[in-house]
């Protein structure tokens, strides 16, 4: 049985409602639940990640990250199959509206202190499910994931008013002169290029399928590094198999022809953009891109289809220079064996030694590097531009947003819209609705689809053989909202 000072400092620790809700309040709802927490909670409650940096990780950690994805509704189940009340979406709504108006440290007392609600419904009303973890535990454990909620909250842009219809939209498109387009896998799926987080579909669920306990894994840097047959395995089903680009595509490169998009802040790795026509002063690949490749060893940079045939084979790429630089002399009949690390050491080969393997197969590229498609992996930096960009640059340009097929999980892009300034209208293109960013103007649907309804209102030609000739779409306003779309192309 954990102490009360001990339970004080828990809920108090890093991420519970720093900045936000006051903490001695916190920790004195806290007392009354004297409970020794589970390892997962304590490694909650302590924030113990990972020692890399902020700017070296691209995505968030946290444990809670799966519990971001929202839960609006009567009653909601866990990854465990267990039901659990939650707030319905006018509940949220109201709730979200007494914060703001009063405050943090009053709505704690009118809610939590007065014991109207749970902690952990009042999560739901933030978007947040109840992780797995916390299954069984007291309600005192869903108070960092509360303060979590309540900071985000607080910290949100507030959704201009003044901008709610597609009509607004399509103004919007033809008056603004300096776009910021912030774009995700959901450009491409279209084309036949799963995106990675799609419950089912994504590239990360058919990881899952085939045993990856956690699919981040394999595109974590430091794993690569040691084992970088894991990413080679699977590489070729994320490889862009054609140059081929989709109507959103053509979209942002119409923009730039009509000298409206400031710049294209990609996280595709598929490098579409450059295919599509967007200039490279318009583009910055968050990511990176398949478009290079450089070998670990020496940095020698490569145009990434010299070592397609590997990656389609799912072999490990090795350095064509390093493996010229490291030939051996083969009159002296020694040649070195390489680990699957790229480490190596040195044997002789003797007579009848897997005579009928090539030489380049096991031996002689023992020290070769290994080549790295310079695509952005878990741990490291994002490209210099944009930082450069963002900050130095288009933050102080920009007059309007538009944000396309990406849930904005991945850090840190994901809070580009939040550090643009506020009076800049934004809008939302995608398959399914962010909850967790209140744009001006949601549109949800195939993105093809949206943008060619949006360019056929503003009275722009749209070229592109994917769009239908004479092409009607059903545009419907979502039930309780006064700025959320649905768009479905009429079938034949």
């Amino acid at each position: 049985m954990a102490t009360g000072q001990e339970v004080k400092q828990e809920v108090a620790l890093e991420g519970v409602v720093t900045g936000s809700v006051d903490l001695e309040r916190a920790a004195k709802l806290a007392q009354a639940a004297l409970v020794e927490p589970t390892p997962d909670l304590k490694r909650a409650s302590t924030g113990q990640e990972s020692e890399t940096t902020d700017d070296e990780d691209w995505e968030s950690e946290s444990l809670y990250e799966d519990a971001l994805d929202g839960a609006v509704g009567h009653v909601e189940v866990d990854k465990l199959g267990h039901p659990y009340e939650a707030c319905t979406l006018e509940e949220a709504i109201a709730y979200r509206k007494r914060l703001r108006l009063v405050g943090d440290d009053q709505f704690i007392i009118e809610t939590i202190e007065a014991k109207t609600i749970t902690a952990k419904k009042l999560c739901t009303a933030f978007n947040i499910r109840p992780p797995a973890f916390l299954d069984g535990a007291p309600d005192v454990a869903y108070y960092r994931l509360l303060g979590l909620g309540i900071t985000r909250e607080l910290q949100k842009r507030v959704k201009l008013p003044q901008y709610n219809t597609i009509d607004d939209a399509v103004s919007l498109l033809k008056t603004s002169k300096n776009i910021i387009v912030l774009t995700g896998a959901g450009i491409s799926t279209s084309l036949g290029i799963p995106d990675f987080r799609s419950k089912n579909t994504g590239f990360y669920s058919q990881l899952e399928h085939l045993g990856y306990t956690d699919p981040q894994e394999v595109f974590d840097i430091e794993n690569f590094r040691e084992d970088p047959s894991k990413f080679y395995s699977v590489a070729k089903d994320i490889l862009p198999s054609t140059n081929r680009y989709s109507p959103t595509h053509a979209f942002i490169r119409l923009l730039q022809e009509k000298d409206k998009l400031l710049t294209n802040f990609t996280q595709n790795i598929d490098n579409l953009e450059g295919h599509a026509g967007i200039r490279p002063e318009k583009l910055i690949q968050c990511h990176g891109s398949f478009a290079t490749a450089s070998c670990l060893e020496c940095k020698y940079k490569v145009k990434c289809e010299e070592i397609y045939k590997e990656i389609k084979a799912g072999q490990v790429a090795r350095c064509g220079r390093c493996i010229r630089r490291l030939q051996p002399d083969k009159a002296s009949g020694m040649k070195r064996k390489r680990s699957a690390n790229g480490k190596s050491h040195s044997r002789q080969r003797r007579k009848g030694d897997h005579e009928d393997s090539t030489d380049e197969d096991d031996y002689d590229i023992a020290a070769a590097g290994v080549m790295k498609p310079d695509i952005t992996f878990f741990g490291e930096s994002l490209p210099s531009g944009f930082h450069e960009r963002l900050c130095d640059h288009d933050r102080f340009m920009v007059d309007l947003v538009i944000v396309i097929g990406t849930s904005l999980k991945v850090a840190p892009v994901s809070e580009v819209v939040g550090f643009l300034p506020s009076h800049v209208p934004q809008m939302f293109i995608s398959r399914d609705p962010c909850l967790h960013v209140d744009f001006d103007i949601e549109m949800l649907g195939d993105c093809d689809v949206v943008v060619a309804e949006l360019c056929r209102r503003a009275g722009w030609e749209l070229k592109h053989d994917m769009i239908p000739p004479a092409q009607q779409i059903d545009v419907e306003l979502c039930e309780g909202y006064v700025s959320r779309f649905t768009f479905k192309a009429k079938v034949a």
